[in-house]
């Protein structure tokens, strides 16, 4: 790892409500702060509503024109945030690429794969040519692992399987050679095992490209099965944040542990093991109240809970958002 080449620092998104007008708005993320490095795996997890895609969509300014953002995103030095849409074309797909959730929905019907590679193409090389286009899609395809891809150019989407959809937008993600993967709960709507094996590609294009991707997720076993270092958000706050190992085996915030506790257990079974839940409701976004977002839900709450948003607090490379010691929570 050479460095951290993205820096997002205090991020806010809000989306006006125009029946509202005394209203702030939904506050999506309220002042997000992380750095990625090349080669690293950012796993990001939460429930709904927790401000994950929000807050990777701003990076390459896929956010809707009425979001108001404030705060800063840098990329190599260079801020993104305010960018022109025309000049934001020239980090788009050729430095940072996404991979949507529900691959299936992320396709024209009526374009043949060929013609979906060739369009990305000509992004990024207006007068690229169709058998120039179909040899790098070939390569690109094999690389994801798409069986027999030259006599797959000419199908169209409905002609693929959900998996085999995602190793396709995955290439696409990679055709015009990012350093950065955006991958936005990927494994939605894919069985378990398609699920891991798209997983594992993930890795390996990591290894062999040594690009750093973020990954994000509800599912925190299915994130930490992939990431380097984790984020868990909550209330479009960060609510802790270290190395996945330090934080799974000793979670600092209850919500944290309430996550991880939730989590099905292998072999369990409904019969014998009740499914833990996390009772209460998420907080309301256009009104998330003046203190820890998690405190209605959280068993260790205090009075203290209610007044303020707590800081960020540190140990080691671990950060959490809690006026408690981690001790206190066990």
């Amino acid at each position: 790892m050479s460095g951290r080449f993205i820096e997002v620092k205090d991020l806010r998104v809000t989306f006006p409500i125009p029946s509202r007008k005394d209203s702030p708005g939904i506050q999506a993320v309220r002042g997000v702060s992380y750095g990625l490095e090349r080669g690293e795996i950012l796993g990001v997890v939460g429930e709904s509503g927790s401000g994950k895609s929000v807050s990777t969509s701003a990076i390459p300014g896929l956010l809707p024109p009425h979001a108001i953002v404030t705060g800063s995103v840098r990329y190599e030095g260079a801020e993104l945030l305010g960018l022109p849409v025309r000049e934001l074309y020239a980090y788009r797909g050729r430095k940072i690429g996404m991979i949507f959730q529900e691959p299936g929905r992320s396709y024209d019907p009526l374009q043949n794969i060929a013609s979906v590679f060739h369009e990305t193409f000509r992004n990024s090389e207006p007068g690229i040519g169709k058998a120039e286009s179909a040899r790098r899609a070939v390569k690109l395809l094999s690389e994801v692992g798409l069986p027999d891809p030259a006599s797959r150019l000419g199908n169209f989407p409905h002609q693929f399987s959900g998996g085999q959809l995602q190793r396709i937008g995955i290439a696409l993600a990679l055709a015009q050679g990012c350093d950065l993967l955006i991958a936005d709960e990927p494994t939605t709507a894919l069985d378990v095992t398609i699920q891991a094996q798209i997983v594992a590609l993930l890795r390996k294009i990591r290894e062999e490209r040594d690009i750093a991707i973020v990954f994000i997720s509800h599912n925190i076993d299915l994130v930490a099965g992939i990431s380097d270092r984790l984020m868990v958000m909550y209330g479009g706050l960060v609510m802790e944040e270290g190395p996945t190992l330090t934080v799974l085996r000793s979670p600092a915030h209850p919500y944290t542990r309430a996550l991880l506790a939730a989590a099905p257990q292998f072999e369990s079974h409904y019969s014998r093991t009740r499914l833990l839940s996390i009772p209460g409701r998420v907080p309301d976004p256009a009104d998330p109240g003046s203190g820890c977002p998690f405190a209605p839900r959280c068993p260790h709450a205090a009075a203290a809970c209610s007044v303020a948003i707590p800081k960020l607090r540190a140990r080691g490379p671990v950060s959490w958002r809690c006026i408690l010691d981690p001790e206190a929570v066990q």
